[in-house]
């Protein structure tokens, strides 16, 4: 993280970052979402907790469900918007993981268009900002093991690997792991 991502604020449900806007979706970014879930190489890694979303109608349902949920604060699901255009480029997540719902596990998710910028790091962190502020005491990422998007995302939000689990949804994940105290400090470089 650079010293401008750093730089969160949070007003109600909506969170900025120097770049970005996170907010809550609405049933009129079906065709924005569906450049993010309904992309074979994004929903490829979101299986089985969701699978690709065929058109434009699916997509509007799968909007109206998730703004229908129930969500205790600090758990939420946004829409990525840029900062720059206003164009919205993926989504955040912030969920509790099965089977036991006590563990908070954070995702990201960009349009293809958008990936290799950094925005899902930065919205990743952001959200770890508006969580630990809410007092969450970790978070957890989990990445299949051949996602190596995820898996770099993950360590750019300040994440440590901790292992590798089935306690997740029946598969063999990573675990990455991120506690209040190791939000923004920098990590060691070779020769550093």
């Amino acid at each position: 993280m650079t010293e401008r991502e750093h730089r969160v604020v949070v007003e109600g449900s909506r969170i900025t970052t120097p770049r970005l806007v996170l907010r809550p979706w609405t049933v009129e970014d079906a065709e924005d979402a569906l450049r993010v879930y309904g992309t074979a190489d994004v929903a490829q890694w979101l299986a089985p907790a969701m699978a690709r979303v065929p058109d434009a109608a699916a997509m509007r349902t799968v909007l109206e469900q998730w703004a229908a949920g129930d969500l205790d604060a600090p758990q939420g699901r946004w829409a990525i918007e840029s900062r720059e255009d206003g164009s919205v480029v993926g989504g955040v997540v912030l969920l509790p993981l099965p089977p036991d719902r006590r563990d908070l596990e954070i995702g990201w998710q960009l349009a293809p268009g958008a990936w290799g910028k950094g925005l899902a790091a930065e919205a990743g962190h952001a959200v770890a900002h508006y969580a630990f502020e809410a007092g969450v005491d970790e978070l957890f990422a989990v990445v299949r093991p051949r996602n190596e998007r995820g898996a770099a995302t993950a360590k750019r939000v300040g994440m440590e690997w901790v292992g590798e689990t089935d306690k997740y949804y029946d598969l063999r994940l990573q675990v990455y792991r991120l506690r209040p105290g190791d939000l923004d400090v920098p990590s060691l470089r070779p020769g550093q």
